[in-house]
């Protein structure tokens, strides 16, 4: 049985990607899936070592049954491109980054974590300097996006 390793990113890793990665990881354990992935999350920036995700996106998942506070954020490395099968990013500045900072080989890891084909919008917006129905759409897109994903990867 193949393990598909994801890493999600975004600029801070404490809105966005943490989000993706307990959504994710939530969905595939409903689904009886957890062994078959590997979900991680990290940010191009390092303002947040060590911190947990933001209080609103922690408030926001656990309204919905997403438990998000053991995870802290961590700055993506050199090792995770190695590490990780696919590196999600969740709009197209954070996959440019990526792109620059990725070893050559490793570049067709690198994509957008929503897929344009099968969602209306391609990147998730950042809510931190919104409102709290920004985090609430940001939610709504990582659930469709992380639902594709699997149902993609398991598809393989």
């Amino acid at each position: 049985m193949m393990r598909h390793r994801v890493l999600f990113v975004c600029t801070g890793n404490i809105c966005r990607s943490p989000t993706a990665e307990g959504v994710a990881r939530a969905i595939a354990s409903q689904q009886g899936m957890e062994r078959r992935f590997e979900f991680d999350s990290a940010g191009t920036q390092g303002y947040h070592v060590g911190e947990p995700p933001d209080p609103r996106t922690v408030a926001t998942a656990l309204k919905r049954g997403y438990d998000l506070s053991p995870l802290r954020a961590r700055r993506l490395g050199e090792f995770d491109f190695v590490a990780f099968d696919y590196l999600l990013a969740m709009d197209r500045t954070h996959l440019e980054i990526m792109h620059r900072a990725s070893p050559p080989e490793h570049r067709h890891k690198l994509g957008l974590f929503l897929n344009p084909a099968e969602h209306q919008e391609e990147e998730v917006p950042d809510p931190y300097y919104g409102g709290i129905q920004g985090f609430d759409h940001v939610l709504d897109l990582i659930e469709a996006g992380a639902q594709s994903l699997i149902k993609r990867l398991t598809q393989k």
